[in-house]
């Protein structure tokens, strides 16, 4: 009887325990293993993004200057032409003929004086022997120089016919992209009156970002020595709406000498190298202009934070592996993938960075650590 009841209370003390056991291993295995991050911080330039287009670095109208029918257009609209190529011919006849007839004036003028110079010193050389009077010389002088006079006026018609006749072949004035014609082949131009615009060529090897900044802005980034010294200028990036190719910095180069006293900015324009052909003028460009270096900045990944009510928090997991609801205060992103945190957290924090919507204050987690900077 004693050894049965010995059994039964042996047999009862396993069982109690082998159920403590279970229970112990359920209560562990029902801990989630959540995907955490350490909060780190690190030397960051800060951009302020403003928006702006493109134009080219410089833009030429070609002009027909002499009156005529276009017989002849050398180009296909859109393509690359260089200084110096002919664009289009306009009929010559009238102004080869005004060439001729100026040299043909000029020579006539050149004959004339030739015998005016000679009369002049015949009738000098005649006045020592008292063979003339002193007015025949004096009107021999007169003529003589009437027609040297006449020789330079010959000369700047013939000029000037020249120039117009040159006209007629008209010219690349740089290279770029041109646009197509205005105006068509057999078109007659009036050109003498006002220069008709015939097309426009775009020097666009390199492009200009123009956008405007505030003259708050202007203060705080150029005219702070810190920021000079830290920030470069020269390789300011710009990003657009669809993304390109490749990528482009644009140097600043000019900063207008005037705040706009309507809008309170100032205008800026950044020299964009395009080497790829791939930046067209008006295209709309953003401008991410770097206003401060923060070397010890804060950062945790962009998609831990939340929003409530109260405002933006994160997920921080203390020394005992529980959740805690954070409120923080945030700053700039960085790299589309982190976010610049300003209170908050301190360097080494552990924060959730999955499954945000399963967790909740005071929850026991399992912590998993990846790296915190991805």
């Amino acid at each position: 009887m004693k050894n049965s009841s010995l059994i039964l209370i042996l047999a009862t003390s396993l069982s109690v325990a082998s159920c403590h056991k279970t229970s112990q291993t359920v209560d562990s295995d029902s801990v989630p293993a959540i995907d955490v991050s350490r909060v780190f911080t690190d030397s960051l330039t800060l951009y302020k993004d403003y928006p702006g287009s493109l134009m080219a670095d410089r833009t030429i109208d070609v002009v027909a200057r002499v009156n005529g029918t276009i017989i002849t257009k050398n180009y296909e609209g859109g393509e690359f032409v260089r200084q110096g190529q002919v664009l289009f011919t306009i009929d010559p006849t009238t102004y080869r003929n005004a060439v001729q007839e100026a040299e043909a004036s000029l020579q006539q003028a050149r004959s004339e004086n030739e015998y005016a110079e000679q009369h002049y010193e015949a009738v000098a050389k005649a006045l020592e022997s008292n063979a003339v009077s002193k007015m025949e010389v004096a009107e021999a002088l007169s003529s003589r120089d009437q027609s040297r006079a006449a020789i330079r006026n010959a000369e700047a018609q013939l000029s000037t016919a020249r120039e117009n006749l040159s006209y007629c072949t008209v010219v690349a004035p740089c290279d770029g992209h041109i646009t197509t014609n205005a105006i068509s082949r057999g078109a007659y131009v009036a050109g003498e009156g006002s220069p008709v615009t015939l097309a426009t060529v775009y020097d666009d090897a390199v492009i200009l970002a123009d956008f405007s900044i505030e003259d708050a802005s202007f203060q705080r980034m150029f005219l702070n020595p810190n920021n000079r010294d830290k920030i470069n200028y020269a390789a300011v990036p710009v990003v657009f709406s669809e993304k390109l190719p490749h990528e482009y910095t644009a140097d600043l180069t000019y900063l207008a000498p005037d705040v706009n006293g309507t809008t309170g900015t100032m205008e800026i324009h950044g020299s964009i190298e395009n080497k790829y052909n791939e930046l067209k003028a008006g295209m709309y460009v953003t401008v991410k202009l770097p206003y401060k270096v923060d070397p010890q900045a804060m950062v945790v990944r962009a998609a831990s934070i939340s929003t409530d009510q109260l405002g933006k928090y994160v997920y921080v997991v203390n020394d005992s592996n529980k959740v805690v609801y954070t409120p923080i205060e945030v700053g700039d992103a960085v790299n589309d993938s982190l976010r610049i945190v300003t209170s908050g957290l301190k360097p080494g924090d552990r924060y959730v960075t999955s499954a945000m919507l399963k967790v909740h204050d005071g929850m026991e987690i399992k912590p998993v650590e990846a790296n915190s900077k991805k």
